[in-house]
């Protein structure tokens, strides 16, 4: 009988893969809607974190205080450099309209630090005050930032967040040196 197989039975087949697929979408649970999107990214609390970079970095580690509800902390690290003189710090949220935000501050050189967390951001052209403070606006294809370039170290409120979110983040950053 090798050989003789047909279109009908090619067709019997399918049909056969499209029932098991059928009742396997039926009997497996899933949940597509907006409240399961927010719930599949993983909220992370990064105080130990914040503790143990403000120790080791040479510079004053900034993260915010009173967010207002709605920001989700959704990842967190503090990477010294194999020199020991300090390092990269990034804290990454979603905000209440779920754009990522983050805040990442390094003491490496400004320029290199900015274009790498800001995937390739070029100047756009004049700055933004935020709570007394001068931050120049930077634009790219996937992200925005206000960065902030202070004494020994440089400060990136960057992500797909508005300005505006970038800036409300920004206004709750406070810095300490945990030394």
């Amino acid at each position: 009988m090798r050989g003789k197989q047909t279109v009908r039975d090619m067709v019997l087949s399918m049909a056969v893969i499209g029932i098991v697929v059928a009742a396997i979408y039926l009997f497996i649970p899933h949940n597509d809607s907006k409240d399961a999107e927010k719930a599949a990214v993983k909220t992370v609390g990064y105080r130990v974190e914040l503790a143990t970079a403000r120790r080791a970095a040479p510079y004053p580690v900034a993260a915010p205080e009173g967010l207002p509800k709605g920001w989700r902390a959704t990842s967190v690290s503090y990477k010294a450099d194999s020199d020991g003189k300090g390092g990269a710090w990034h804290l990454g949220f979603l905000d209440p309209k779920d754009q990522y935000a983050a805040v990442e501050q390094s003491d490496a050189p400004a320029r290199d630090f900015v274009k790498k967390v800001t995937l390739n951001a070029t100047p756009a052209g004049g700055g933004q005050e935020v709570d007394g403070a001068r931050w120049d606006r930077y634009k790219g294809d996937t992200y925005k930032a206000l960065v902030r370039k202070e004494s020994g170290h440089t400060t990136v409120v960057t992500g797909t967040a508005s300005y505006d979110g970038l800036a409300e983040l920004a206004g709750a950053l406070k810095a300490e040196n945990g030394k």
